[in-house]
C-alpha cells in the first residue's frame, strides 16, 4: 500500500503542539478591517485550538491518524 500522503493546504493552515492538541489562526482578520473595532481585531490575532468535533477530520488531513 502506497504512503499517505498529507493535504498541502491543511499543513500550511495547522500546527501541533507539544501536547497533542491542534492549533489554528483565526478568520476574517485579512482585509475590510476599518469596520472591525480595535478589540475585535486583537481578538482575532491569537491563536486557537481547533474543536474537539473538528479535531479527528485535521488530524486525518495531517495523516497522524
Amino acid at each position: 500500500m502506497p504512503k499517505m500522503k498529507t493535504n498541502s493546504g491543511a499543513k500550511k493552515r495547522f500546527t501541533l503542539t507539544g501536547s497533542g492538541k491542534i492549533k489554528r489562526k483565526h478568520a476574517f482578520k485579512r482585509h475590510i478591517l476599518t469596520k472591525k473595532t480595535k478589540k475585535q481585531k486583537l481578538a482575532l490575532t491569537h491563536d486557537a485550538l481547533v474543536s474537539k468535533p473538528d479535531t479527528n477530520n485535521v488530524k486525518l488531513l495531517l495523516a497522524l491518524k
